[in-house]
């Protein structure tokens, strides 16, 4: 099968590239800039309709996952009309595009469509964004649903990884502050679902391989508050957690409000995924591997 990846270089887009080129299928990668994948890439700017309709036309896909998003929260409160571009229309006019040529479209969005205000949300449960990156997910989700032919909708949280690809995340940053004994400060009232990279890229993976449609939470199967996230990190991977420093979403005085509780439910996944949720701790074991490998 012939496969267009978006976000080539980002954390999910690069590990897909990977797993489905040794899974077999004809992978391109698509992203800006120079390439940071060993599977063919072109460099394409998603908010361009033009040019991706151009690349589309010559790529002809069987198959696109899209993972590229602006998913720096403050960010794209200060620029609203660049998040929309980039969550909404650039989704907008992927949807057009693998409509017409038939193709199936994996869209990858997030928790914080929830207000996180009780928890546990499943594939049934009612999207209540709140702040300019929750709205802008929202829409693009609401894009490939009217839009597009054959779709699925992943959803996943807090996602980490090592390497870090083209810029960190909320785990690799953790080792390195921690692997240095600095002190972090992290939340005790917000709660989040973490999901390691590869196990969200394996789950992405298999709704593009099997055509599968709908909603799906593929995010980590245990839910914690980031200190828990942190402690549980130290203990995997030996580091100290004396320097870690309880605080709260208010101490910080984030320019934007961040849900309390967007822990997502992942039965749908555990029953009809043959790549499953993992837990935290088997999720940090192989975080852990990929660290060490790297080193």
């Amino acid at each position: 099968m012939k496969v267009v990846v978006t976000g080539a270089n980002g954390l999910i887009g690069s590990r897909l590239c990977a797993l489905l080129d040794k899974q077999g299928h004809a992978v391109i990668g698509l992203s800006r800039g120079p390439s940071r994948i060993a599977q063919p890439y072109v460099s394409v700017d998603l908010t361009d309709a033009g040019a991706v309709k151009r690349a589309f036309e010559e790529l002809e896909p069987e198959a696109v996952i899209n993972p590229a998003s602006m998913t720096d929260v403050d960010g794209c409160e200060r620029d609203p009309a660049g998040a929309f571009a980039a969550n909404c229309s650039s989704v907008a006019t992927l949807a057009l595009e693998t409509k017409r040529l038939g193709a199936h479209l994996v869209h990858v969005s997030t928790d914080y469509v929830f207000d996180g205000e009780t928890g546990g949300y499943s594939e049934t449960d009612r999207p209540n964004p709140r702040g300019v990156y929750p709205i802008t997910k929202h829409m693009g989700e609401q894009a490939v649903r009217a839009l597009a032919g054959s779709w699925a909708i992943a959803r996943v949280s807090v996602v980490y990884g090592w390497p870090q690809a083209a810029r960190s995340n909320f785990g690799a940053w953790l080792v390195g502050a921690l692997g240095a004994a600095q002190p972090v400060k992290l939340f005790t009232d917000q709660y989040v679902s973490p999901t390691l990279a590869l196990n969200a890229a394996e789950m992405i993976a298999e709704l593009a391989e099997r055509g599968l449609t709908g909603l799906w939470h593929t995010a980590g199967a245990t839910t914690v508050n980031r200190l828990e996230f942190a402690h549980a990190l130290c203990s995997r991977f030996g580091f100290r957690s004396d320097t870690i420093i309880p605080s709260l979403l208010a101490d910080l005085e984030l320019a934007t409000a961040r849900p309390k509780n967007s822990g997502l439910n992942v039965a749908k996944a555990m029953a009809e995924l043959n790549a499953k949720p993992m837990a935290l701790e088997d999720a940090l074991d192989r975080f852990h591997d990929e660290w060490t490998s790297a080193l």
